[in-house]
């Protein structure tokens, strides 16, 4: 759940499916990988968004085509399977030992292709994300956690100059505070899920990368825990992300993200969020008021303007204020023109590296500023409108494309054709050409 690195990882626009946990059930908005990297495939969903974070962060490995899936055959095809996979881990330079030790007990796992067939397509819209991602006990949980690890977080965001709330809500959106990590062990996970096929060489990847944190002594395979798609820890590494950006912040020799001691997996998401490019004292975001006839065109993430820039076209801060200089930014309209506008800034694009799905970001920012003790988000949101379906989403392409506004393609995601689609039909109609693919503007094409 635009996961770290999922930095680039399997997505749908998400999709995951979430479960709406609250903290105080001990569980987190559970995430995991769905989709391709943002690096190979970059579709931005504008109005609605996968009940979970969509990624998780990791490096950019060749990109993947698509595989085809195969029949897996069960626990005697797997068996097979884990034969033939020994030679090319060894390839790799993975030793017969760890091989051995990675795969003890290790079996075929029909709930974790299960869970990868069903990943629902059932989506939440922005507001009822952020109702669950930034809920009270959330916020509450993460002040808590501030408090308890002020110490150590003061000594990350020293190292790493990553504002340490931050830091804490991308831990809270992706474990509740370290108390959902996953119990799943990781290798067999990814070793079934490599064998299914339907996206066996990202996964071999990972399983690959995964023996190699075993090799290198970080954990035992006991304690490689996580996810059903191998995210692991705190704050939810996948393999290759691991070995490209996890720390030994408190030195004792290992890269530990499963301990109950988070310093190393908070530092580690400091790390790569550094390595990102953040900015120390920037915002994500600030939520902003438009002017009454505002120009939409404008709310285009490649249009960026200083503050300044904007505030004489009329965009100032919700409190009335001019927005600060924090440097170059874009408007962001997560719910169309009747909902909350924002003036985002690089560190949105820097969160987005470890979750592709604009909710998530917001998600994190806004969760970070609450436990600063900023505001609520001012402005109100369509609640009376609803999430596309999947099917939907594609009814719509076909029926915007045979009005004469081509989407250039069928495929259930709203990416920057589709919108720019939606916004021609928009002004055809004399409606506000906010982009925003909503139920009504579906309705509107019928």
């Amino acid at each position: 759940m635009r996961c770290a690195f999922i930095l680039v990882a399997i997505c749908a626009a998400v999709y995951l499916n979430l479960m709406n946990i609250s903290d105080a059930s001990a569980q987190t908005l559970p995430s995991e990988p769905r989709r391709v990297p943002h690096t190979v495939t970059q579709t931005q969903t504008v109005f609605a968004f996968a009940i979970a974070p969509m990624l998780r962060p990791f490096i950019n490995l060749a990109p993947y085509g698509p595989s085809k899936i195969q029949k897996t055959g069960g626990d005697a095809g797997f068996k097979h399977w884990v034969r033939n996979f020994r030679h090319r881990a060894a390839a790799q330079g993975i030793r017969a030992q760890t091989f051995d030790r990675g795969f003890h007990g290790a079996r075929y796992d029909p709930d974790v292709i299960r869970r990868d067939r069903n990943q629902s397509e059932f989506t939440k819209t922005i507001w009822d994300y952020l109702d669950s991602a930034v809920s009270g006990p959330r916020i509450k949980n993460g002040k808590a956690a501030l408090r308890k690890h002020r110490i150590k977080l003061n000594a990350i965001e020293a190292r790493y100059a990553v504002d340490k709330e931050v830091v804490v809500a991308i831990w809270g959106l992706e474990s509740a505070y370290g108390s959902f990590k996953g119990y799943n062990n990781v290798v067999q996970s990814l070793a079934t899920l490599a064998f299914d096929g339907r996206r066996g060489r990202f996964f071999e990847a990972q399983l690959i990368a995964a023996l190699k944190i075993l090799q290198n002594g970080d954990t035992s395979p006991r304690n490689m825990t996580g996810s059903w798609a191998g995210a692991m820890g705190h704050t939810q590494f996948i393999p290759t992300s691991y070995l490209a950006y996890a720390v030994d912040f408190n030195e004792d020799g290992k890269r530990d993200i499963w301990s109950v001691d988070p310093t190393d997996a908070l530092a580690s998401t400091a790390a790569y969020l550094a390595r990102s490019g953040w900015i120390k004292d920037q915002p994500w975001g600030v939520e902003v008021n438009l002017p009454h006839g505002f120009n939409y065109e404008l709310a285009n993430r490649n249009i960026r303007k200083s503050p300044s820039k904007w505030a004489q076209l009329g965009v100032v801060g919700a409190n009335g204020k001019s927005v600060p200089n924090y440097g170059m930014a874009s408007i962001l309209l997560p719910a169309g023109g009747q909902g909350a506008a924002f003036m985002i800034f690089k560190n949105f694009s820097v969160i987005e590296r470890y979750n592709t799905a604009d909710a998530y970001v917001i998600g994190v920012g806004h969760l970070s500023d609450r436990i600063k003790g900023g505001p609520k988000i001012k402005a109100s949101w369509p609640r009376s409108d609803r999430a596309l379906t999947f099917s939907e989403r594609k009814k719509l392409q076909r029926r915007l494309t045979a009005a004469g506004f081509d989407t250039r393609g069928i495929d259930g995601k709203i990416g920057p054709l589709t919108s720019q689609a939606v916004r021609r039909f928009q002004r055809s109609r004399g409606l506000v050409p906010d982009g925003y693919a909503s139920f009504g503007l579906l309705k509107r094409l019928r």
